[in-house]
């Protein structure tokens, strides 16, 4: 290769690394306060990072977990950046969608939380995951009974106030069908889904391989506002968030939801969590809108969008449904709160719709938080989770954190 062509190489790729760089940062990163956690080879463990233009800045001799920050923000004014390690986020990125683990690469933002979820928090979409339900999993018969839904309902449920007497009229009338099921009670009744996502430290962060498990053949990406609540039950900030589900399992029982939501790598959060401040508030992200985008290696393309603002429930009633008198969470815990969006594009047989193959490039994004990146593997083929909670807190004692 002559000279010439090889700084026009460089060029290229100094010029992917930047368009990667802020292409991950939210629109107006220049304003925002963002916080990441980086797995750092040289001291074997996760670090706490602020973001400092277009690099993590380590501010872990300060503040050691993420859950202890949300606990006090204040501690943030008080660091000197100029003096602490930093690492290149387009460096970061390009470690992370490689899977080299021999450099620092992305972790999920959070860390000592619980990784809670809400869902069939949209009326709008509710009508998906009924059809589930009378499919009992089968993705061939979906067409079929979305058509007899709609027949009776008139159309969507868009609208239908969870809780009211307009839910109730709703009920009376599918019960009079034989068409109630689990998912209209939480979806129309006064009480909506609480779950549990994943373990502690469990999820995958930005450039991670999501799993997908064998056993599915019925699956899909679900794009979400993930707000990070801390132990007094404030929301502090919010991430981007993938809420893996395979339709087939949870279809053919709601008791199968543990199976269904929570396996190896099936919860991904990030790239970063975006402090509550007076210009970007709870109110301010309950309007989000966010994008999704699905990428096969077969040609198959998909686009989707969550529009927060149609959700059912207000974002401070699910945060209540979830911590009050009746449950605590002295770490804090991270909250899924839903998607709208319902893959009902056929991707290989008619009337199938939408499932995953391994090698799908998945993008999450909206203008606030940035653009959260994943691929999709079998899950048998991923490395197993290996870091959990013991190992956590060996690692602070080492590194002599407080």
């Amino acid at each position: 290769m002559g000279g010439s062509n090889l700084v026009l190489l460089c060029r290229k790729v100094a010029d992917m690394n930047n368009i990667l760089a802020s292409s991950i940062l939210p629109s107006d990163a220049e304003g925002a306060t963002l916080i990441s956690r980086i797995w750092d080879p040289v001291t074997q463990g996760p670090r706490v990072c602020l973001v400092s233009g277009e690099d993590l800045v380590d501010i872990t001799s300060t503040i050691a977990t993420v859950s202890l920050l949300a606990e006090d923000l204040g501690v943030l004014g008080g660091i000197d950046l100029d003096t602490l390690q930093r690492w290149s986020i387009s460096e970061l990125a390009d470690a992370s969608s490689r899977q080299d683990t021999s450099k620092p690469h992305f972790l999920a933002p959070v860390d000592l939380q619980v990784v809670k979820a809400c869902g069939v928090t949209f009326v709008g979409s509710l009508i998906e995951r009924v059809i589930e339900e009378k499919c009992a999993g089968e993705s061939d018969r979906a067409d079929a009974v979305r058509a007899e839904l709609f027949d009776v309902l008139g159309g969507s449920l868009k609208g239908v106030k969870p809780g009211s007497e307009h839910a109730m009229a709703v009920k009376k009338v599918l019960l009079e069908q034989g068409l109630w099921s689990a998912y209209l009670e939480v979806g129309i009744g006064p009480d909506p889904e609480v779950f549990t996502k994943a373990p502690v430290l469990s999820s995958v962060g930005w450039g991670a391989m999501v799993g997908i498990p064998s056993f599915s053949t019925w699956n899909n990406p679900e794009p979400e506002l993930v707000l990070i609540i801390n132990s007094r039950g404030e929301a502090v900030g919010a991430t981007l968030g993938n809420d893996v589900n395979l339709r087939d399992v949870e279809g053919r029982s709601a008791l199968l939801l543990g199976k269904a939501k929570d396996n190896n790598a099936q919860s991904s959060l990030g790239p970063f969590i975006r402090l509550f401040d007076e210009k970007f508030t709870l109110e301010t992200v309950s309007s989000e809108v966010i994008q999704l985008s699905v990428t096969g290696k077969d040609g198959f393309t998909m686009k989707g969008t969550n529009s927060v603002a149609e959700i059912s429930r207000t974002l401070p009633d699910l945060i209540k449904a979830v911590h009050g008198t009746y449950h605590q969470y002295p770490d804090g815990f991270a909250l899924y709160t839903g998607t709208l969006f319902s893959p009902t594009d056929d991707r290989d047989v008619p009337g199938s719709g939408f499932t995953h193959k391994a090698g799908d490039r998945v993008e999450i994004s909206s203008p606030h938080l940035g653009s959260l990146l994943n691929t999709t593997e079998e899950t048998e083929k991923l490395k197993p989770w290996v870091f959990g909670i013991r190992q956590m807190f060996n690692y602070l004692t080492k590194i002599g954190a407080q």
